[in-house]
Order: structure tokens, then C-alpha cells, then sequence
């Protein structure tokens, strides 16, 4: 449900605003759910970064860390639902939103919004290329404009892989794809030291120590 601190102002994009009413479950007239999710071929990334609406309220929507999104307690299934929440997804003060033209309201995000299920190894313009694919259906290249980096996770010290998706928004690595990014890596002398890494579009990331596979 919407926890509302101020009224929004009407004059809104009116059938992108009933896209996500409908998806959370508050009913419209038409069209449809069914008919909504049937448009829904392919969502690209909204301009979120152009649109400054008024802050209308919380959502009890979660994104937990292995990337569910989790509406009033309940998983959502359906990918193309999935996939519009992303499409509109901001992060700002550090605190993520769905945002519209004249609307945004705030959801929570356990850890990264998205995560990387799939990894490609390949070759372009003779230098190596990783491909990664998200669990919403968008691919990257690790390069300069999309940053590889390692960090830890407080809570059990375990690696942290991630990768820079768009507009600040990251993707955490799976375990099955750290492990083989892992697997393709390469010690490279850097100064005085030996580090591991990987090189992706001409930038050499850098993994630290390599950890025991499971």
C-alpha cells in the first residue's frame, strides 16, 4: 500500500501513472493488467534523471538480495512486472524510487536492485569482452562505463562482486558467475604487487585474492 505524505498533482502522464497502479494491484479501468503486460515487450530504461516529481510516499515494496522484488510480502513472478518497476527505477540520497514525470515514491533495496545471472566471455575489436545479463533482462559489457568492482559483505566477510549497471544502480554477481569470473582471471603485476583480475574493454579490474571454489 501507499503510505501518502502529501497529495501529487494530477497533471501527470496519465497511462504510465495507471501502468504501475495496476501492476500493484490498485484497479483501474481499462486497460487491463493482462492487456498491460501483453504491451510489454522489451522495456528500456525510462530518463529518470530528467524527471524531478514531488516525493508522494512510501511503497511496501522490496528488493531482497538475490533480487526478488517483494510486494506487501508477496513475491512478484512475472517478469514483465518486474521489468517496468526497473525500467523506472532511481537512485538518489541514497535511497531508491519508482519514479514518473510528476510522481516518485520510495521502495527498499536489501542490497544491490539487480543481480547477474548470466556471464559471457568473448572477443571484440581483438581485445576481451565480458557480457553480463541481469536477472531483469539487461546487459552490459565491464568496461569504462560499466565498472567491475570487488568489495566485502560486512555481514560475512564473503566477496562482493559488482557491476555498474546504470545511472548508479548496481548489479550484484551471482555466485555461479563470481566463481567463473574467477576461473578466467589472471595474475598481472601492478607496481610493486601481484594482483588477480580481469580485463574487459581494455580495463583490467582488479578481484584481490582468489577465493576456494565451493
Amino acid at each position: 500500500m501507499y503510505h501518502w505524505v502529501r497529495p501529487c498533482p494530477r497533471e501527470i502522464n496519465k497511462a504510465f501513472r495507471r501502468s504501475l497502479l495496476l501492476i500493484i494491484g490498485i484497479m483501474m479501468d481499462s486497460p487491463s493488467p493482462e492487456q498491460l503486460l501483453r504491451n510489454i515487450k522489451s522495456p528500456q530504461p525510462a530518463p529518470v534523471h530528467l524527471w524531478d516529481p514531488p516525493f508522494c510516499g512510501d511503497m511496501d515494496l522490496r528488493i531482497a538480495r538475490d533480487g526478488s522484488w517483494i510486494h506487501e510480502g508477496k513475491p512478484i513472478r512475472r517478469l514483465s512486472m518486474i521489468q517496468l518497476f526497473a525500467s523506472v527505477l532511481k537512485l538518489e540520497g541514497g535511497d531508491y524510487y519508482l519514479v514518473t514525470p510528476a510522481e516518485k515514491v520510495r521502495i527498499q533495496v536489501e542490497d544491490c536492485p539487480f543481480v547477474v545471472t548470466e556471464m559471457d566471455l568473448g572477443l571484440s575489436g581483438g581485445q576481451q569482452r565480458l557480457k553480463f545479463s541481469t536477472n531483469t533482462g539487461e546487459v552490459v559489457y565491464a568496461g569504462e562505463e560499466h565498472q567491475l568492482s570487488m568489495g566485502e559483505n560486512p555481514d560475512s566477510g564473503e566477496p562482493h562482486p559488482i557491476v555498474h549497471i546504470r545511472s548508479g544502480l548496481n548489479a550484484l554477481l551471482n555466485r555461479a558467475v563470481f566463481y567463473r569470473l574467477v576461473n578466467h582471471a589472471e595474475h598481472r603485476d601492478v607496481g610493486r604487487e601481484q594482483v588477480l583480475g580481469i580485463e574487459s574493454d581494455g580495463v583490467f579490474f582488479q578481484l584481490g585474492d582468489q577465493p576456494e571454489s565451493p
